[in-house]
């Protein structure tokens, strides 16, 4: 079994699900819940539900760092999650509309500080695959430390992936930008309006093909048309979206990443990984929260 390292966010999400039509200076009736997030920590939760053999590595406050770290290591992940006594917990607001896409405001919190120290050098013990998140990379004090793991995945031969993660982000600092600060990834796994951003180009054949140019493997997921991804060898490969009643959006291309990645690392190839990823966000999207269900069987899964 291949061995996976992530690295980055560790986040506490508070989901709002209001239940009547907002009242803007007042009071709005609501379901709130605290879920375990942060896009990196969803990715090794849900790999590790799928039974990969997983690291995550992350920073939290002192409040949080065990208890997220005994959140992922219910999943089978090993975790290490440094704790800061200078920052809190990160925390990101979510609200949910009806059909459960998102609006989430963010405070990157203890994230901001994670440092290449925070990385232990067991960490890298027969590493086959390293994926990190673009929220590393945008964030300007963290950044230098996401390029110094990709430069050392690759001195160790390991495929490096990044999602990222932020159509916002990317808009602010410039795509130009983004694919200079992440040269050297091997796979690059944006949603729709990523890839559309990134490229300029509204048709998804042909932005995935100009994504290419930067990036030797490219896997866009596009919602309810499924996925699509570029092969290194200039191959198209799709997959449907597979059925699934929608609760809530939050963490579905977390999962789909992880059902992706834990397919490849393990040398299935580019058909059954997409599938494999369809299969786990479908999972992802019919519950609340951004991670795996606890205590349910893996066998869901093809």
């Amino acid at each position: 079994m291949a061995r996976i390292l992530v690295v980055g966010d560790v986040v506490d999400d508070l989901i709002v699900r209001p239940l009547t039509a907002v009242t803007p200076a007042s009071d709005t009736p609501a379901i709130i819940r605290r879920r375990d997030g942060g896009s990196a920590a969803n990715v090794a939760a849900w790999l590790g539900w799928l039974g990969a053999d997983v690291m995550f590595v992350g920073r939290a406050g002192a409040d949080g760092a065990r208890r997220h770290a005994e959140a992922l290591e219910r999943f089978g992940v090993q975790a290490r999650i440094a704790a800061d006594g200078e920052h809190d917990t990160a925390t990101i607001v979510i609200t949910l509309d009806g059909g459960g896409e998102r609006t989430m405001y963010v405070d990157r919190g203890a994230n901001s500080a994670l440092s290449t120290k925070d990385v232990p050098l067991s960490a890298w013990k027969d590493v086959r695959w390293v994926h990190l998140t673009g929220y590393s990379f945008f964030d300007p004090v963290t950044r230098p430390v996401a390029q110094e793991l990709v430069v050392r995945a690759r001195d160790r031969g390991a495929v490096v992936s990044v999602d990222p993660g932020s159509v916002a982000f990317l808009r602010e600092v410039g795509v130009d930008q983004f694919v200079r600060w992440t040269a050297g990834v091997d796979v690059v796994l944006p949603n729709v309006d990523e890839l559309r951003c990134m490229t300029g180009v509204d048709d998804t054949d042909r932005a995935v093909l100009e994504l290419s140019r930067w990036y030797p493997t490219v896997v866009a997921t596009l919602g309810p048309a499924g996925a699509v991804q570029m092969t290194p060898d200039g191959f198209l490969v799709r997959q449907r979206a597979e059925a699934a009643e929608v609760e809530d959006l939050t963490g579905a291309g977390d999962a789909f990443a992880a059902g992706f990645l834990a397919a490849s690392a393990d040398g299935l190839d580019a058909q059954h990984a997409l599938r494999r990823g369809a299969e786990t966000a479908a999972v992802a999207v019919a519950r609340t929260g951004a991670r795996p269900p606890l205590g349910e069987a893996r066998t869901v899964l093809g």
